[in-house]
């Protein structure tokens, strides 16, 4: 095992248009065996981090070490990782066997016995074993995926580097593929270094998840960090699903007003608010509550727009009662079991304890909502107060 250190690190391209900037000045530090997760949106410069750190791509500032020794300028053959692509490469002519043992071979002065030896424990752990006569054409998705990652394992790496492996595979088989993959990081008690989009993914298997948008590392935490106390507006939105609801507010006499609604503050929420008049106001979609009316403070009337149906839960699209029912402003998760029509009149509330407060102009996340309310008055494990 090895922790993985970026300092500083840079990727720079040319093109046509000029310059550009995939990865700008990125410190990282995954720690010794941990399952780290870069996330964030199409183009954000979390492949190139991972290519960087196997040695595809050289940065263009910046070092990186692994376990402390410099690596920025090795050759891939010569950092100790082992890395696994979302087409998993394999070689089409050479049986499973074949694809996971020609790494040692070429690379390594291991003996026949010991490769055999490796190939054989990692395709029985990845329960493949019997499939090691087969070529690649006659394996499932799923199978495909196992040989590639079997193919790192017998490298015996200081880190796995990962990149979108679940990608080709179908729903049911993604959701399997995630619990193996836990058990078998686990197992190996390996650095991993996962990207994916995909931020169920993320939240689901990592230890941390450090969210990048435009090559900018935008938070590092562990996914209920990320999740609860957002370092901005653009985490706020990118991790959940569906995503955290956003509105337009200016304060006012300790009123928060938006387009159609007004809401007061609380001392504490307005002391983490002070000096800051543009805001964006946040809740997520299972914080909303459904009611039967509007009654009370934080109690808003509102309309429903679309319900979407999901089986253990509803997704509903809600408009305040003086919006157009077709600008729908918020989305509400409510349980499966509960009923309520399109068009139906109906009131929300909007809890205080629920809410996040962004500067509107920066992004810059200036309150979170209480984490009392959802862990039993404990703070959340790794998490700062508010």
């Amino acid at each position: 095992m090895a922790n993985v250190i970026l300092d500083g690190v840079t990727k720079k391209f040319q093109d046509k248009s000029g310059e550009i900037i995939a990865v700008d000045d990125l410190d990282l530090n995954i720690r010794d065996g941990e399952f780290l997760v870069l996330v964030g949106p199409s183009g954000c410069g979390k492949s190139t981090t991972l290519r960087m750190v196997a040695g595809l791509e050289m940065p263009t500032e910046g070092t990186i070490s692994l376990d402390d020794k410099l690596i920025t300028n090795l050759s891939p053959q010569e950092r100790d990782v082992a890395m696994v692509f979302q087409s998993y490469a394999l070689y089409p002519h050479m049986t499973v066997r074949g694809n996971m043992s020609f790494g040692l071979e070429e690379a390594t002065e291991l003996s026949k016995e010991e490769i055999r030896e490796r190939v054989e424990d990692a395709a029985e752990m990845l329960g493949i074993y019997d499939l090691l006569d087969r070529k690649p054409g006659e394996l499932s998705g799923g199978q495909q995926q196992r040989v590639a990652l079997g193919r790192a394992i017998v490298r015996e790496p200081e880190a796995f580097l990962l990149d979108e492996p679940l990608a080709n595979l179908d729903a049911k088989l993604r959701s399997e593929m995630r619990t193996e993959l836990q058990h078998l990081q686990e197992d190996l008690d390996t650095t991993t270094i996962y990207v994916t989009h995909d931020q169920t993914e993320a939240m689901t298997m990592s230890d941390r998840i450090a969210v990048l948008n435009d090559g900018e590392l935008q938070q590092v935490g562990t996914p209920l960090e990320c999740y609860h106390r957002p370092n901005n507006q653009f985490v706020a939105g990118f991790i959940g699903d569906p995503s955290m609801n956003f509105l337009d507010v200016t304060l006012e006499d300790g009123r928060l007003v938006g387009e159609y609604f007004e809401y007061p503050l609380s001392d504490e929420v307005l002391a983490n608010i002070e000096g800051h008049d543009e805001l964006v106001f946040g809740i997520r979609p299972e914080d909303i509550e459904i009611l039967d009316a509007a009654e009370s403070r934080h109690e808003y009337p509102a309309t429903v727009d679309v319900v979407e149906p999901m089986g253990d839960e509803n997704t509903v699209h809600l408009a305040f009662e003086e919006q157009e029912r077709t600008e729908s402003a918020l989305t509400s998760t409510i349980s499966g079991m509960r009923n309520v029509d399109e068009l139906e009149s109906i009131g929300i509330g909007l809890p205080e304890s629920a809410i996040h407060l962004f500067d509107a102009e920066t992004g810059e996340s200036l309150h979170n909502r209480s984490l009392g309310e959802i862990e039993g008055d404990r703070p959340l494990k790794g998490a700062q107060p508010a």
